[in-house]
């Protein structure tokens, strides 16, 4: 592997898609690129599912990727995520991305089919022969229907020399405690749900990969900063002030609300989405404007 695995740690927001009049605005994905890198984000996720994948095409993914390496030039790392349903889709992706110049990969477990364990495994196995690339699982039950047992985790620890780690979008906590035991401290595992950036990280996540980090990426990287640094009461009072913009992040279907937000504070040129994924309704609007209100970022009368 020829990545500074020590480098892939920290804050790595999962990127929105900015669109105009349908198209992928690759222009506002430079600034949004930018943004992270000056607000001090540890790294960058590209095609994770705040960007809205299954609505891109291939081409726009990997060209997504191919900004981001251009852009963000070697000052963080950038995590693309190259999953999809089909085997043979995640290998161009994951093929295009390791080309690209990708720090790591980052590979969602096949939606909808629900497949056996075995064929997890030897799904994942299959691509990581293509490559000598860092890679982990994305591990988000709740969005494929399957979930990855510690057992699979085991077997591909032991088969794939790359296979580093795993982001855990899921309120299983013993499951990471039960990760660490099982194939040690130096996996890599990273907060996949906002409800327990600060809780995972206590118990050992090297980082987080949160949608909110969209919105707020400085507070996101503090908080690594001071779990880092063992200053637990730090961390657990940024943790704490991110409540409810945590929680607004899933008032609506993510990135929803989050891309209105964005476009209220002017970090996105447009609140533009493409099918079956729609834009904030007004009644919406009115609640996220509140949370903006209420946690400062947005002044009383704007």
């Amino acid at each position: 592997m020829t990545t500074d695995l020590s480098r892939l740690r920290g804050s790595i927001p999962p990127l929105i898609t900015p669109f105009k009049d349908g198209e992928v605005d690759y222009a506002a994905y430079e600034q949004l690129l930018e943004r992270q890198v000056a607000e001090g984000s540890h790294g960058v996720l590209i095609n994770g599912t705040s960007a809205e994948p299954s609505t891109l095409t291939t081409a726009e993914r990997n060209h997504l990727v191919d900004v981001a390496v251009r852009v963000v030039a070697g000052r963080i790392p950038v995590v693309a995520a190259t999953g999809s349903q089909s085997l043979a889709e995640s290998r161009e992706l994951t093929q295009h991305a390791v080309k690209a110049g990708a720090d790591s990969l980052l590979i969602v477990t096949p939606y909808y089919i629900r497949p056996p364990q075995r064929g997890l495994v030897a799904y994942y196995q299959e691509l990581a022969a293509l490559h000598d690339v860092p890679w982990m699982i994305y591990h988000i039950p709740g969005r494929t229907a399957v979930s990855v047992t510690l057992d699979s985790l085991k077997a591909l620890r032991d088969s794939c020399p790359q296979f580093v780690g795993m982001k855990h979008a899921s309120t299983d906590l013993a499951f990471v405690s039960e990760c660490f035991a099982a194939l040690g401290s130096d996996f890599k595992v990273f907060v996949g749900l906002e409800e327990l950036s600060y809780p995972m990280m206590a118990l050992g996540a090297c980082g987080l990969m949160n949608a909110v980090g969209n919105l707020r990426p400085r507070v996101l990287a503090d908080l690594c900063d001071a779990v880092w640094a063992s200053d637990m009461a730090r961390g657990l009072a940024l943790h704490q002030s991110l409540l409810e913009i945590n929680q607004a992040v899933f008032f609506d279907t993510n990135p929803i609300p989050i891309k209105y937000m964005m476009k209220r504070l002017g970090l996105l040129p447009r609140n533009e989405h493409r099918l079956p994924m729609v834009p904030a309704t007004a009644e919406l609007e009115t609640k996220l404007d509140g949370v903006l209100r209420r946690v400062g970022m947005l002044a009383g009368n704007a």
